[in-house]
């Protein structure tokens, strides 16, 4: 077998094949030295998702939101922990490289949204941005369907929640500020680590986190309410900047945290034990058997109320630690919920006009 190897810019160290596949590649050396050869450099490949519908529903108990939007499918920011990976097995493509390299873009989500806004059986609640791959991601700087999407909802004043770790979202301050003064806003910042090193190696091509507090910081001062997601904390690895991660975060100015215990869903599993044992080998064994340890002796524990934070020892204190350094540090403040008392429906395209 080909030993893996790190990719520059890149989270996954390899391209296993999707669940889905009929047939199993493997590499191998086959001793004529090419396995020691320098990688070409693997560029990103953006297409057009051709999907007719862009309002995703869910009924998890565990989640604030029931329904949700995703401008893109694939995420270049290529977080080795990244959840959402399996989903690109639904395309035929790879959970690992093929995940933050093949992207597939929405340019007509604005648009899509719209209709399905405007229809009479539309009842408004608030549509959460962020939930699978991040709205903010290196592409959108090109795409804009983000900031589309965000002027259809001040323009509709629907409210809408946003998670991400990229500093992309200060370019939006304008709309967001005006979302922000009819309550129809709020924003999560995704904070794994403080440390440099760790966040180049497991987040490759996100915001530094340094540079995420700055727009945490920005938000706050345009009056966008803003809080701190510390996720995923991951035990003997990034567990013990909880509390430095919080402090930080208030003092950028957040108002709110939360915090979710790993989740190693099917290929996300394998991709992030070959990771370890890439870039933190001496570390691997430890870390696996305490999240083993929080998950029935498995790496993944998919049932409601025990995905998002664990059981056990280790992930009740790492729930206790959390609570503390909240009430520390006022982060436990219940927050006001989106206003979706304002909700307008967009003008349809029929030509006809609105009687107010």
């Amino acid at each position: 077998m080909q030993e893996q190897r790190p990719l520059k810019g890149r989270g996954a160290t390899g391209n296993p094949d999707s669940r889905y596949d009929s047939a199993r590649r493997e590499s191998f050396d086959d001793g004529w030295g090419t396995a020691d050869e320098d990688v070409t450099p693997l560029r990103t490949r953006v297409e057009v998702d051709a999907s007719r519908t862009v309002i995703s529903h869910n009924r998890s108990p565990d989640l604030p939101f029931d329904q949700s939007l995703n401008p893109y499918r694939g995420c270049e920011h290529g977080c080795i922990y990244c959840y959402a990976r399996p989903s690109h097995a639904w395309l035929g493509l790879s959970p690992g490289l093929d995940f933050e390299s093949r992207l597939f873009a929405k340019p007509a989500a604005a648009d899509l949204l719209r209709r399905e806004l405007a229809r009479p059986s539309y009842r408004c609640r608030p549509l959460a941005l962020g939930t699978n791959t991040d709205p903010y991601q290196p592409i959108e700087r090109e795409w804009r369907i983000t900031r589309a999407v965000l002027e259809l909802m001040r323009d509709s004043r629907h409210p809408v929640s946003i998670v991400t770790k990229s500093a992309l979202i200060e370019r939006d301050l304008d709309v967001l500020a005006e979302l922000a003064q009819q309550g129809l806003v709020r924003v999560m910042i995704s904070v794994t680590t403080l440390d440099r090193e760790l966040a180049r190696r497991m987040e490759p091509r996100a915001a530094a986190p340094q540079r995420r507090l700055q727009a945490m910081r920005a938000l706050a001062d345009a009056g966008v309410p803003v809080g701190v997601l510390a996720a995923p904390v991951i035990p003997a690895l990034n567990d013990a900047e909880l509390e430095t991660i919080l402090a930080a975060s208030a003092a950028a100015g957040a108002d709110s945290a939360g915090w979710e215990f790993l989740r190693l869903p099917q290929e996300v599993g394998s991709l992030f034990c070959d990771w370890l044992e890439v870039h933190y080998p001496m570390k691997a064994e430890h870390v696996l058997n305490l999240l083993r340890g929080a998950r029935g002796g498995q790496l993944n524990d998919s049932r409601f109320g025990a995905r998002l934070r664990g059981e056990g020892a280790v992930a009740t204190l790492i729930a206790q630690r959390f609570a503390r350094q909240c009430r520390q540090l006022g982060l436990d403040q219940p927050q006001a919920e989106l206003d979706c008392g304002r909700f307008c429906p967009p003008p349809t395209d029929r030509g006809q006009l609105a009687l107010f």
